[in-house]
């Protein structure tokens, strides 16, 4: 691939966007890799820690080139928009790492990972009305989920950028820290957290969260009867049981 570097370890895959010459900007040939990532981890499930490879940038937005170019057949096809439903869709949770910028379709990208971390430098911003379009590849119902309807509105409306204090405190990233050397640490530890969990409970409550309201409570009871039968909960269970006797 030559939009993405790709770390394969144990119980994640570590995906480093990188494209420093363009600031990560997200044209058609990254999108494509992006999908190919996604059929690995649909085919062989694990957790994806997602993450910009220049130095102080995330991503800055869609290749602005490319994207003054399509027209109303692009559009509705979707090009961005599929990528990141898919990986919002992965069957494990997915977690971005945030350094520097994240505009337009970069800050969509990170939307789509279940969680996200940053440094005390990155930015948010979804400037798209600014250049004539709207953000189409997720924000308008992605951004009202993470920090509610009216102030997504504003930042939609106005193209206004967030700080990383500001993201945190109206809950876009789940995490921040102070320097970029502490980034990817602080992301590995998330899914560290998140690998001690049974995979299969982690992927049905996954399934459980995303579902649409209507799908409660049968989906959470249906999800429950699987687990409850699974070998794997009952050792873990009795590996908690007889901690507790010992101490």
């Amino acid at each position: 691939m030559s939009g993405l570097r790709i770390e394969e370890l144990p119980d994640r895959l570590v995906v480093t966007l990188d494209r420093p010459e363009k600031r990560n900007a997200i044209d058609a040939d990254l999108i494509g890799e992006l999908h190919a990532v996604c059929a690995e981890l649909e085919t062989r499930p694990r957790l994806l820690l997602l993450t910009g490879g220049a130095e102080g940038v995330f991503a800055g937005g869609a290749d602005i080139a490319q994207l003054r170019d399509r027209g109303r057949l692009d559009a509705l096809a979707a090009i961005n928009q599929a990528a990141f439903a898919r990986i919002r869709a992965l069957p494990m949770p997915s977690v971005a790492a945030v350094d520097g910028p994240a505009l337009g379709g970069g800050a969509e990208l990170a939307y789509a990972c279940d969680l996200r971390v940053c440094t005390a430098r990155a930015v948010f911003g979804q400037p798209e009305v600014r250049l004539g379009i709207l953000a189409g590849a997720g924000a308008t119902h992605r951004l009202p989920a993470l920090v509610g309807e009216t102030r997504a509105k504003e930042l939609l409306f106005t193209g206004r950028r967030v700080d990383a204090e500001e993201a945190l405190r109206i809950g876009l990233v789940n995490r921040m820290v102070a320097e970029p050397t502490q980034l990817l640490p602080a992301a590995h530890e998330l899914i560290d957290e998140m690998a001690k969990a049974s995979a299969l409970a982690l992927r049905l409550t996954k399934l459980a969260v995303d579902a649409p309201p209507a799908a409660h409570p049968q989906l959470d009871l249906v999800s429950q009867a699987v687990l409850f039968e699974d070998e794997e909960k009952r050792r873990r269970m009795t590996e908690f049981l007889d901690r507790r006797r010992s101490r």
